[in-house]
């Protein structure tokens, strides 16, 4: 991948640009997210001409470093960002809540890649800056896609069936008055009082909480009917006292334009640099990360896909379970009896069992972090001051330590729920942002911010390497699902502050239906005159492109991605998606 090469990259940086002083060049057609890709290395200090942000190869350029280039593409066989989510699964995700395929109104795709890309560039610096050759990297919407829907993926191609059903249905809720709203606990007993209060019927009770559970797994909620009912005989206000006194939480579904006045131009991560005395050191040959040790103390999806991000990049990754083994090992479905899902985000990585909440267990993380290079956590807010495992105490003996917090708000919204993935995309206008106009706003059941965050989180703690690099220091970074969501609906703002209709017309990237399956038009190409339902799929897209029209098949089954032979398996049996990003 890349050979060993004298460190060229200058100690230049400002206090908190790791690109500062490197200049941002494009050329050639433009690319998926060739204005996500220019503003995020403009945050972190590169110097770009004028505003021109068209061009999917970018350069970055300095006197002593040379020259790294990055290409992103759409991919083999998408064109764009309808054709990438219909070839990677995405559309089959997104629309298991609603019965049929559906694509999301949102460039997710495309925004994903975006961030990879940068990643890549960060990556490819740290290793210049420790002495590897890497001139190039590359990275594909397509493969972003697929990395953005690994977890499902991965329980498709698994050893055993789902433990839950993927049917129709799920949240948001409708009360007597009209609020559309989400609801969120993760605990069954707060479930069941919560629907109590509003004299939901036992039965119902009962059997809608594992799929309510289950929804981040599976991307859908099919849970009793009579939920919905209930909630809908209930004033807004009598649902917010339910809420209360049960110790759920309810959160109504905020517009694009409310977001849009709120919104406070922070950028999605925050990198706050200490004194340290850190000395580079030569990387062995390999990749951009070898030879660093990342401490990840996360849950769910958010901080292990950070950490996991990491490893494909060459750090050594030690995870911090409980006494007794994180419990999402033996969710199923599983591969050699581990989750196909845990293991997706979490192959590869080395374990330690560590009791938080015993002094002598912390003293030894402390210990642990003393000699590692990054602790990245998601813990709730305020659990790390609490027990003594903040930024100050690790630093105290490692100043040196990248310190990662991947949170929900970043303590930016106050009052704020519970900081989860669907959540954030009520509070935040997401819902409205990825479903066009003609169908009713709601948060997708994928777990968008979650992946996005994994995602953006990874990207925070690449930058901070690479400014520990080029200035010595220790770094504090902060990330979050509010970033994410900031991150994924800024064109749709962009059109708030404009006067137009955030959403996007009714229709827009909802695939056609064949005799056999459905297809999905590129976003440029006009519905076609004529009934494609009598046809095959494989006759349907012959008939489109001898009119001109680009289509591809929409991916109904995510297991008949792993049986193409694109993704491979790793050592328990699990279906495994390639790194994202080719080095060279």
């Amino acid at each position: 991948m890349a050979t060993p090469a004298t460190p060229a990259l200058a100690r230049t940086a400002g206090p908190t640009e790791p690109l500062a002083g490197l200049r941002l060049e494009h050329s050639g057609p433009p690319g998926p997210a060739d204005a996500l890709v220019t503003d995020h290395l403009r945050l972190l200090g590169a110097e770009a001409e004028g505003t021109a942000r068209t061009g999917g190869q970018l350069t970055l350029r300095d006197p002593g470093l040379g020259e790294i280039a990055a290409h992103t593409v759409w991919g083999e066989t998408g064109s764009d960002e309808a054709t990438v989510q219909a070839a990677t699964g995405i559309m089959a995700v997104h629309g298991r809540r609603d019965g049929s395929p559906r694509g999301l109104a949102a460039d997710y795709a495309a925004t994903a890649a975006g961030v990879l890309t940068v990643q890549g560039v960060l990556a490819a610096l740290v290793g210049r800056a420790r002495g590897l050759r890497v001139d190039r990297v590359e990275v594909s919407a397509e493969r972003a896609g697929l990395l953005a829907v690994s977890q499902y993926l991965a329980a498709a191609g698994a050893e055993e069936g789902e433990a839950s059903e993927l049917a129709t249905g799920g949240p948001p809720f409708t009360s007597a008055d009209g609020t559309v709203f989400e609801l969120e606990t993760l605990d069954p007993g707060v479930w069941a009082e919560f629907w109590r209060a509003l004299d939901a019927p036992e039965k119902a009770i009962r059997g809608g909480w594992r799929p309510f559970q289950f929804r981040y797994a599976t991307a859908c909620a099919p849970f009793p009917q009579e939920l919905h009912t209930v909630a809908r005989s209930c004033a807004w206000d009598r649902i917010r006292y339910a809420a209360g006194t049960s110790g759920a939480d309810v959160c109504p579904l905020r517009s694009l334009a409310g977001r849009a006045s709120e919104y406070d131009g922070a950028p999605p991560w925050k990198l706050a640099p200490h004194d340290a005395a850190y000395a580079s050191s030569q990387a062995p040959e390999g990749l951009p990360l070898a030879g660093f040790t990342v401490l990840e103390a996360g849950r769910r999806i958010q901080a292990p896909l950070a950490a996991h991000l990491l490893g494909l990049l060459g750090a050594d990754v030690v995870r911090i379970e409980p006494p007794g083994g994180d419990p999402l090992r033996g969710m199923p479905p599983s591969c050699s009896g581990i989750s196909a899902r845990w293991l997706a985000l979490n192959r590869g990585k080395k374990a330690v069992e560590v009791d938080i909440k015993s002094s002598a267990d912390r003293a030894r993380l402390c210990a642990m972090a003393a000699g590692a290079d990054v602790f990245l956590h998601n813990w709730a807010p305020g659990k790390a001051a609490q027990l003594s495992l903040d930024h100050d105490d690790f630093t105290a003996t490692n100043p040196a330590l990248v310190y990662a917090y991947t949170s929900g708000w970043a303590d930016r919204l106050p009052g704020a729920p519970l900081g989860t993935d669907f959540m954030v995309q009520a509070r935040t206008g997401v819902g409205e942002a990825v479903r066009p106009a003609g169908e009713p706003p709601a948060p997708s059941l994928m777990t968008l911010l979650d992946v996005l965050g994994g995602l953006l989180g990874a990207e925070a703690v690449l930058a901070a390497l690479l400014l520990r690099e080029r200035t010595g220091c220790g770094v504090r970074v902060d990330s979050s699902l509010l970033g994410a969501a900031d991150v994924l609906t800024a064109s749709a703002r962009a059109r708030v502050a404009q006067g137009l209709d955030p959403r996007m017309p009714a229709g827009f990237r909802r695939p056609l239906r064949t005799a056999d399956g459905w297809i999905a038009l590129a976003d440029q190409c006009a519905i076609p005159n004529g009934e494609l339902t009598q046809l095959p799929t494989e006759r349907a897209l012959l008939e489109l492109n001898e009119r001109g029209l680009s289509a591809v098949p929409v991916v109904t089954d995510l297991a008949d991605l792993v049986t193409a032979g694109s993704i491979g398996r790793d050592a328990h049996g699990a279906p495994a998606v390639p790194a994202p990003w080719t080095f060279g």
